[in-house]
């Protein structure tokens, strides 16, 4: 005859004490078992003697009574490849822990707040199966309960008093709070959560403008190196005709030209310095806001609101500009000229002009001041 298979649910298997495969099982008066050792350290280290799975109260520790019928079966089963159920976690650094579990704790699926404690998928069940506990008020975990709680009455925060701007719990709302304007937490939280996203448009708005100052920045640098090797290359033509005189004018106008650049670039640098850390900043302030956003717990979106839902304050790299482009116009005129120009050429410094507006600076050629009558009527040709 062939053998009959059972089907059974794994949990009849499982101490709800350990939560694992029940070891040497013993059976109490209402009928659960629980491991021999499990029960007894559960017992010894209470002073009132109840069933940890459906916490039935007994006046008098009772007698355990080993289940050898469930004994041979688990062993029987175990050699199928019985296992710990898979939701069973156990707890690691950063989770909430079941405060029921004796020994190594699971991770908590639920907090209560009526309880004060956290509970795993066993140690949860007798809220949903005994009446009393129907309806005690569910949260994820959340090793902080204490802070949910009205320091005076004792009770769940429930309230906001727009009057005071504090939070509240019921009997708080009847006694000194009666007469104030009351709103439910949920409540208070959508008008934040619109003041919320107003600053998060304000952040990304503010990111998208300095996203975009960077890349204005960095292109307005290579162009600027550009215009450099530019008119470099215009001058290294030039003056490869005039040999003596264009050795030192050459000199000069590269260490002056090299040094604008340098200069240049430094200011670059600093501004897209301070651009990036700003667009760091805001990244990171956006992410918190988006994550205060998304939470469930409006006591700690109201707590963190104030503290975190404001723009930082913005920095002045919007205003400024680099040099883009260098001019060698009037460069250009001074070499068409007589060879003895070049010594006044020589004297020449470059500068930059702001025009007006947010364009680029550019570099022109500020010549001395004519001495004699030869030089100013040199130096109204050479500016006409």
């Amino acid at each position: 005859m062939a053998e009959a298979q059972l089907f059974v649910s794994q949990d009849e298997f499982t101490c709800s004490v350990c939560l694992d495969t029940l070891t040497d099982p013993v059976t109490i008066p209402c009928g659960h078992n629980f491991c021999l050792k499990c029960i007894t350290d559960y017992w010894d280290q209470s002073q009132e003697f109840f069933c940890p799975q459906c916490r039935e109260n007994f006046s008098t520790r009772p007698a355990l009574r080993r289940n050898t019928l469930l004994n041979e079966v688990i062993k029987k089963l175990k050699k199928t490849g019985l296992s710990s159920p898979p939701y069973k976690i156990y707890a690691i650094p950063g989770d909430v822990e079941c405060d029921a579990c004796t020994g190594k704790k699971f991770r908590a699926v639920k907090s209560c707040l009526t309880c004060l404690a956290s509970f795993c998928q066993t140690h949860l069940q007798p809220h949903y199966e005994i009446a009393a506990w129907k309806g005690h008020k569910l949260v994820d975990p959340d090793r902080n309960l204490k802070e949910k709680l009205c320091e005076k009455h004792q009770k769940s925060l429930e309230m906001f008093c727009r009057t005071d701007k504090t939070f509240i719990c019921l009997m708080c709302a009847m006694t000194e709070h009666d007469g104030h304007e009351k709103v439910e937490l949920e409540t208070e939280r959508e008008g934040k959560q619109k003041q919320l996203g107003a600053t998060l448009r304000g952040i990304r708005k503010r990111l998208e403008e300095k996203e975009k100052k960077l890349k204005e920045t960095r292109r307005t640098v290579e162009e600027m190196k550009l215009s450099v090797e530019r008119v470099m290359g215009e001058h290294e033509k030039s003056f490869a005709d005039l040999i003596h005189c264009i050795e030192e004018t050459h000199k000069k106008l590269t260490e002056k030209i090299r040094e604008q650049e340098k200069r240049e670039t430094e200011k670059a640098e600093g501004v897209m310095e301070q651009l990036e850390k700003e667009i760091e900043e805001l990244k990171r302030r956006e992410a918190e806001l988006k994550e205060l956003s998304e939470s469930k717990d409006h006591l700690h979106f109201l707590q963190t609101f104030s503290s975190r839902c404001v723009l930082p304050v913005d920095g002045d790299s919007l205003s400024f500009t680099v040099t883009a482009d260098f001019s060698s116009e009037d460069l250009r005129k001074e070499l068409s000229c007589l060879k003895k120009s070049l010594e006044n050429i020589c004297q020449q410094d470059i500068m930059t002009r702001t025009p007006s507006g947010h364009e680029a600076p550019i570099f022109t050629l500020l010549a001395s001041e004519p001495q004699s009558r030869e030089e100013f009527l040199q130096y109204e040709f050479v500016n006409s």
